[in-house]
């Protein structure tokens, strides 16, 4: 079934979107949450609560990229769900590996300057991106939105795993030079 075919179910309040959603979306979906949690039973049921938020938003939501929106709400739910349950003690596995990685070029804060600036942060993490070649982009975005682990990413592009490393190292490194220049302390 197409993603516009399960919007509408929604917007319908037709109880199989939830159902199409799964049979489409539900493995990418578990996959995801389960890089971040690494546990079975946590990634469900931040999946189940996928489809909850989902149904929930869809209407007044009306995605024109459904895949983005779940994967979006999934990737949100799961880290809150880490950050709740690992507040006091970090368990390494690919969410907590990918942010030491960025950690070098990136810091924040929760404070109300602080969301400014991570909104200024994301605009200028967004155009940097754009400069990079589109497999550089899908590399970094592979890496540090969907959590993949390096092999994967080797195995997907064809290249050697010390290949991405590199590639990664290279981009991380530019990122904060263009953060620098941008005004940007790290």
């Amino acid at each position: 079934m197409q993603d516009d075919e399960i919007i509408t179910l929604y917007l319908e309040r037709n109880e199989d979107a939830i159902r199409q959603t799964e049979k489409k979306y539900g493995k990418a979906l578990k996959t995801m949450a389960m890089r971040i949690l690494s546990d079975e039973d946590d990634s469900q049921e931040c999946v189940n609560d996928t489809y909850l938020k989902t149904w929930n938003s869809i209407p007044p939501m009306q995605p024109s990229h459904l895949s983005a929106y779940l994967h979006k709400l999934v990737r949100r739910i799961s880290i809150d769900r880490y950050r709740g349950r690992h507040s006091e003690k970090r368990k390494p596995n690919e969410y907590t590996a990918s942010l030491d990685e960025l950690g070098e070029c990136l810091a924040g804060e929760e404070t109300p300057q602080g969301v400014l600036e991570l909104q200024l942060l994301t605009q200028t993490i967004e155009a940097f991106l754009q400069t990079l070649s589109e497999q550089n982009r899908q590399i970094f975005l592979c890496r540090y939105y969907f959590l993949d682990p390096v092999k994967q990413i080797a195995k997907f592009f064809s290249i050697s795993e010390s290949n991405v490393k590199s590639t990664l190292y290279r981009i991380r490194s530019g990122l904060k030079e263009h953060l620098k220049q941008e005004g940007f302390f790290l």
